[in-house]
């Protein structure tokens, strides 16, 4: 088996330059700046889409850990085309083995 990777889902809203741009350029050559971008950062783009909701962009990928992931957020925002969120996901598998991880907690009150 090869070796574990971690998935994100990376929520984008597009300031007025961002727009610009999309304007500009169009989805497709956005859609691949981001997948080459991903790529190599030594991730894999599992899926893109552009909505006209809360985001404009959601993009569900894997990526080789949290700082890569964060130097990626911090990238995009500092080009300011674009406002980043970044969701760290786990699928029902990690959930059920952290949930079998022995963590002491305390209560406030007790």
């Amino acid at each position: 088996m090869g070796a574990e990777v971690a998935r994100f889902l990376l929520k984008a809203s597009y300031t007025p330059e961002g727009i610009s741009g999309l304007r500009r350029d169009g989805g497709t050559k956005r859609a691949e700046v981001v997948q080459a971008m991903i790529e190599n950062a030594g991730g894999r783009v599992e899926a893109l889409y552009f909505a006209f909701e809360e985001h404009d962009a959601y993009v569900l990928c894997e990526l080789p850990d949290n700082m890569t992931a964060a130097s990626l957020t911090i990238a995009i925002r500092a080009g300011r085309g674009l406002d980043v969120r970044i969701t760290p996901l786990m699928t029902p598998e990690e959930v059920d083995a952290v949930t079998q991880l022995p963590v002491f907690y305390e209560p406030p009150g007790r």
